[in-house]
Order: structure tokens, then C-alpha cells, then sequence
């Protein structure tokens, strides 16, 4: 079928566009803070883009711009060729998929993995009084969760809070990606876990939005994982981007690389710890 003129219209080549963000907040106090200044991003459908900073730079904050947590001060955010600036969070949860640090967030610990994958599955469409998980969910259910490799397959029925930090964190990236969301944002979704953990878990990230071509935005505090991950990379300072590297001389990059091109864009010596330390 034959596309309307809207529809070519409304059509875009990335997935997310943010347009001059700015976001101060507590404005006129002695606590004002400026948390987005003039922040420009653009993603192309496909792309992996992890996302490193200092201290307070703002890369929460973008995210909770994006997904609509509060709405700028100024400028556009757009998602797929849509303006949805104006939409509150519960509209713009349609498009976006969405993992936090915490492994308790993003699922409902009193239920079943089925229960909650189900409940991911029929997100936004109507509910009649079909409600029962049916064999072939089941069925579908089990192969999604056997590639993970963490057992998970076999234990449909076991409650999400009795898992692992790392398990119940596998459970909550599969269920932010079961409709092959616009965009993804993993807001430095293994920072809670161990080291062995958090490599399982990203592992288990990168063949997820491999298998399904997502686009990607990823916080992390972790600089080798920042330049191990993803197809480009961007560092934030003081609430805008200043540096953003990929094809090649992300490839090439090492820690110390980056510290020295912080430094330079920056006039500053890089001052997250975690980063430093990891």
C-alpha cells in the first residue's frame, strides 16, 4: 500500500532527536542547577550509543527528558520524526523501552516470570477477560529466556523477587524489548551488579539489541564498557555533549585516550571515581 503524503512527511532517518535542551533545576534559588544546557543529540535508527560522564553531567537527566519524567525549559525532543515534547511520560512509554540501575525497578516482585513477561507482551493493548497466559506464550516465553543461558526457562513460575539481582535484571531487558521499542534506554543498568554479573548481563544486551536492530541510548559509569559497546559514544559535561566518537577512532580508543580528549574539550581533569576506579 502506497504511503501518504503525512506519512513520508513525518518519516526520519533517526530514531531520536533532541533539539537544544535546557533544564535548570530549583531556578532562582541557591540551589539552582543547570542539568541540560543546550543539549543537541541525534540517533540514527540502529545506532548504539553509550553514553560516560563526570559527576552531575547530566546524563539521568537526559534520559528522563526523553522519557518524559518532566518537560524541558526549552527545546525539542523528537522521537522517530514525532514531536512529542508536549506528550507526558505514559504517552511517550508506547515508543520507549527502559531499564534502570536498580534490579527491583521494572518488574512486579510478587509475580511470576510468566506474569510479568505477559504483562509486557499486552502493554498498551486492551484487556478483556482472555487475561490467562496461554501454552504458546508459555511456549515463546521459554525460548526467549533460554539464549539468556541463566536457567530462566525452566522456572516460568517462580517469583521475580526470588532471583538474582543479575536474573531479575535479564527479566527486565527482555521485557523492556518483547515489542521492539523505537528506543532503548539502559540507564546504567548494571551498575548494582558484581563484575562477573554486569559482563552476563551486557553480553546478554548486546545480542538483545543486535537480534533486533534497536536503537540504543546506554548510561554507563564504566569507561571500558562506554568503548567496548555499542557504535559510537559520547561524553557529557556540564549538561551538553563535548565529545562524540565512533566508527573507526572508537574502535582505537582506550581509557587513557579518552581521559586525554576529555581533558582537552573539557579545560578539566575527568572527576567521576566510579569511572576511574572501574
Amino acid at each position: 500500500m502506497a504511503k501518504n503524503k503525512t506519512e513520508i512527511m513525518n518519516e526520519s532517518e533517526y530514531a531520536l532527536e533532541l533539539c537544544n535542551i535546557v533544564k535548570t533545576f530549583n531556578a532562582g534559588t541557591i540551589n539552582e542547577k543547570v542539568a541540560l544546557n543546550g543539549l543537541d543529540l541525534k540517533l540514527k535508527k540502529g545506532d548504539f550509543v553509550t553514553v560516560i560522564g563526570g559527576n552531575g553531567a547530566g546524563k539521568s537527566t537526559m534520559l528522563n527528558a526523553i522519557a518524559g519524567v518532566w518537560k524541558p525549559d526549552s527545546g525539542k525532543v523528537i522521537i522517530g520524526g514525532k514531536d512529542v515534547t508536549a506528550d507526558p511520560e505514559h504517552k511517550r512509554a508506547a515508543h520507549l523501552g527502559r531499564v534502570f540501575q536498580d534490579p527491583m525497578m521494572g518488574t512486579a516482585a510478587d509475580m511470576e516470570i510468566q506474569e510479568n513477561l505477559a504483562l509486557a507482551k499486552r502493554r498498551g493493548k486492551s484487556r478483556g477477560l482472555k487475561w490467562g497466559i496461554t501454552k504458546a506464550e508459555k511456549k515463546v516465553f521459554s525460548e526467549l529466556l533460554a539464549p539468556l543461558g541463566l536457567g530462566l526457562e525452566t522456572r516460568l513460575t517462580s517469583k521475580v523477587g526470588l532471583l538474582s539481582g543479575g536474573q531479575r535484571q535479564a527479566v527486565t531487558l527482555l521485557m523492556a524489548t518483547l515489542q521492539r521499542p523505537e528506543l532503548l534506554l539502559l540507564d546504567e543498568h548494571t551498575a548494582a551488579l558484581d563484575p562477573k554479573t554486569a559482563a552476563k548481563i551486557l553480553e546478554i544486551t548486546d545480542k538483545i539489541v543486535s537480534e533486533n536492530d534497536l536503537t540504543t541510548l546506554m548510561v554507563t559509569h564504566n569507561m571500558k564498557d562506554a568503548i567496548a559497546h555499542g557504535n559510537r559514544l559520547i561524553m557529557l559535561n556540564n549538561g551538553h555533549i563535548i565529545l562524540d566518537i565512533s566508527g573507526e577512532e572508537k574502535k582505537n580508543l582506550t581509557v587513557e585516550m579518552l581521559l586525554e580528549q576529555f581533558a582537552k574539550a573539557s579545560g578539566q581533569e575527568f572527576t567521576n571515581d566510579r569511572a576511574l576506579l572501574s
